[in-house]
């Protein structure tokens, strides 16, 4: 029985298996593939437009969080103000200034996540800034390697990726095939 620890290191095991495998498959039909690899984090540094996207993000995510902030600083004078009074408040006033807190809190939450949040304004910023520079930069490896004649290129930067692959390298039909899935 095959026990999953980790889906992380298991992708990188696999991803190990299949280069091996693909290698060891073409050497053994004398057309061996030839690999490249480039380290992505270095080559976006030394972009100038990459820096002074990264700069704008930066500036605009500490405003951000700044005003975040700001805003948290007052909901906890609302509330140490709330827990001085609250000896001198009849119920329905408690239950008012209560409510303005929990509000407050939630419109803080909301525009954190509008900011910061999984499909955020910051996202978007950095979809609008560095995305075009990144599919700049992919082109540009995948030129190289078509011009190197390279039937791979690995990234080096954080965790080990096949960047371009040229698909006459694709054996994942054979695969299939192999198993039983494809004729």
């Amino acid at each position: 029985m095959l026990i999953i620890y980790n889906t992380k290191k298991m992708k990188k095991i696999i991803l190990t298996l299949i280069i091996a495998i693909s290698t060891f498959t073409l050497s053994a039909q004398n057309t061996a593939a030839k690999f490249g690899y480039v380290d992505t984090d270095y080559i976006l540094g030394q972009i100038p437009e990459y820096k002074a996207a990264q700069s704008e993000l930066d500036k605009t995510s500490i405003q951000w969080q700044k005003e975040i902030e700001t805003k948290y600083t007052e909901i906890d004078k609302l509330y140490k103000a709330y827990q001085a009074d609250a000896i001198l408040l009849t119920e329905d006033m408690k239950k008012k200034r209560e409510n303005e807190i929990i509000n407050k809190e939630k419109e803080v939450k909301d525009l954190q996540k509008q900011r910061f949040g999984v499909d955020g304004e910051l996202y978007k910023k950095r979809q609008e800034l560095v995305k075009p520079i990144q599919d700049k930069v992919f082109n540009a490896i995948k030129a190289v390697a078509e011009k190197s004649a390279l039937g791979f290129v690995l990234d080096k930067s954080g965790q080990v990726s096949i960047l371009y692959a040229n698909s006459k390298y694709d054996k994942s039909d054979d695969v299939l095939v192999y198993l039983g899935y494809k004729k």
